[in-house]
């Protein structure tokens, strides 16, 4: 029966965001609050960033998930200078797990806003079944694109969608 209402919930979710792309309402970022990697706050609906916004949910022990940052981690720099985003990489690793992320993030170094999810509480309010999840937001906060999983050359798709977003395809 859970698998049931997850998949529905899934469904419903993934409807909402391909309606979006045919100009019914859009879905804006939810208001949870979190912390980073230090311990400090930050609601996720007043993230502060000017530009679009690359949300991924991810956790240590999720391999496509960090397959997934890696790949996009050689790409950013250019990504930045041309488009202006800002990844926001969403752990959801749990308390048992968490530990591991600053190591995890500084060891490969990414340059990333690194927010902590141990409860799963912004992952539940985002619509997020499983992980990796990848959603890009407009610089008005209005998600415009999402995709679960990861496969070589979803980093490319991730970064057409970019470039309309901001004007430059």
């Amino acid at each position: 029966m859970k698998k049931v209402v997850f998949l529905f919930i899934g469904l419903v979710f993934s409807f909402s965001l391909s309606a979006q792309e045919h100009g019914a309402e859009t879905k804006k970022i939810p208001s949870v609050q979190l912390k980073d990697m230090e311990g400090n706050p930050v609601n996720t609906a007043e993230l502060g960033i000017d530009g679009p916004i690359i949300v991924s949910f991810w956790a240590t022990w999720c391999s496509p998930c960090k397959r997934e940052l890696n790949t996009i981690h050689e790409l950013y720099p250019d990504w930045q200078d041309e488009t202006g985003v800002t990844l926001v990489a969403v752990s959801i690793d749990d308390e048992k797990t968490k530990r591991g992320v600053p190591l995890y993030v500084n060891g490969k170094g990414w340059e990333y806003v690194v927010l902590m999810d141990p409860n799963g509480d912004f992952k539940r309010a985002m619509g997020v079944n499983n992980v990796p999840h990848t959603f890009l937001v407009d610089k008005e906060g209005n998600i415009v694109y999402s995709h679960n999983n990861f496969a070589p050359g979803d980093e490319e798709e991730l970064y057409e969608h970019l470039l309309k977003v901001v004007g430059k395809e």
